[in-house]
């Protein structure tokens, strides 16, 4: 019998992908049906859909369970749910289409076809109010905002059958992991503890004492990169990829991590994407999240430890999955050594707080950057990739909030 948490609804794994005789069906029918485009964001969905990353979701959320989640984080059947997971065209299409049909959903990217859905809702939202909700803000210079606001003017619901992963398999291999396997690794390791550390940047020392932190107290890491899209200046995930393979090969004990990813865009949400976060990280089989500061945050808009007060702030029973909150961490040139506020004694001037947004404006500008702040082999394969950009293409990183994340 399992050790690990259960999927989150507290069933099965409920990966909508189909396999064999039923995905050669599927796509056969799939070229016969009216099309429906659907954005990065939307593919991440339905790949994470695919996979069981969103258990136990059926499909794209019709307007009782969008309104729901954006004012109580629950669908209309009382799951929790903190992120409306939507899907929208445009007028001219939705016109075409009635409720009951099916429809072929095609990435607007690479043209392929991604899944079918059975349309059983057509809708309008107030796209403010599920901007003011989930990202409390409505201004549209931040990315999740706009990615709302630049919408379709109509949702589709209802049921998908998912049809293709992506290319994340074969772009990514074996570090493309779905919940199965990941589940299926932990339990082949003896762990029933396992701490998820969300990045979307290269590990610094901070980020490598978050998950030493974890290793501690469990038994063992999952270091879950996003492989979606990402806002202009970060970095791609293949640099990510190498750059943890390298710190967890020189500074890690073996068989105490492993690294994955993940197919979703970033939304930049906050407090808001750190619970879904550890919905899917539930289902990936992980008992705790890594809750640092500023968790999936942009800019200004969340307080630095925003991402842990609202996991106060839901129901005792949302989560199989908890959060382990880490406070603000540095390198402490008197401790000589990372340290956090909990455990160093000294000034702010003996301390190094280190930032993904620091360490790549102190790249992208040809800056020196100290070994207290990244590993040597790490920054190695940064200044390549960095090197390796046209100052045409380079994007301008400006430090912002409380502390230039």
């Amino acid at each position: 019998m399992s050790k690990l948490v259960n999927p989150h609804g507290g069933g099965d794994l409920n990966p909508l992908m189909l396999e064999g005789d039923a995905l050669a069906t599927e796509k056969a029918r799939a070229a016969s049906l009216p099309q429906v485009t659907v954005s990065s964001r939307e593919v991440g969905d339905i790949i994470m859909m695919g996979i069981g990353g969103f258990t136990p979701l059926e499909g794209f959320m019709g307007k009782a369970d969008w309104q729901g989640v954006c004012d109580d984080m629950q669908t209309a059947d009382g799951l929790f749910w903190p992120i409306p997971i939507t899907l929208s065209t445009d007028t001219t299409t939705a016109d075409s289409i009635h409720e009951g049909d099916d429809v072929a959903l095609v990435s607007e990217e690479s043209g392929e076809v991604m899944a079918t859905m059975t349309v059983n809702e057509k809708y309008t939202i107030d796209k403010a109010h599920e901007c003011q909700t989930v990202y409390k803000t409505t201004d549209i210079e931040h990315p999740g905002v706009k990615m709302v606001m630049d919408q379709k003017d109509v949702n589709l619901a209802g049921p998908i059958k998912v049809l293709s992963m992506g290319g994340f398999k074969e772009e990514y291999g074996d570090q493309f992991m779905t919940p199965a396997e990941t589940r299926a690794y932990f339990e082949e390791k003896g762990w029933s503890t396992v701490s998820a550390f969300q990045t979307r940047n290269p590990m610094h020392r901070s980020h490598e004492y978050l998950a030493k932190i974890a290793l501690e107290i469990g038994d063992g890491v999952l270091i879950h990169s996003l492989l979606g899209k990402l806002k202009p200046g970060d970095i791609p995930a293949d640099v990510r990829s190498n750059a943890i393979g390298v710190l967890i090969e020189k500074y890690f004990a073996p068989d105490s991590v492993v690294q994955a990813g993940y197919p979703l865009d970033m939304r930049y949400a906050g407090p808001r994407e750190a619970l879904l976060h550890a919905v899917f990280r539930q289902n990936y089989g992980c008992s705790h999240q890594i809750v640092g500061r500023d968790h999936a945050g942009v800019g200004d808009y969340y307080g630095p430890f925003d991402a842990h007060e609202i996991f106060e702030q839901i129901p005792a029973d949302a989560l199989e999955t908890q959060p382990l909150k880490i406070d603000w961490t540095f390198w402490c040139d008197k401790c000589d050594g990372m340290a956090s506020m909990k455990t160093c004694p000294h000034d702010a001037s003996d301390r190094m707080l280190l930032s993904g947004t620091k360490l790549r404006k102190a790249l992208s500008e040809g800056e020196e950057v100290s070994t207290k702040f990244s590993r040597p082999e790490v920054l190695q394969i940064l200044r390549a990739y960095y090197a390796g950009i046209k100052d045409e293409d380079k994007v301008e990183i400006k430090l912002s909030g409380h502390s230039g994340k």
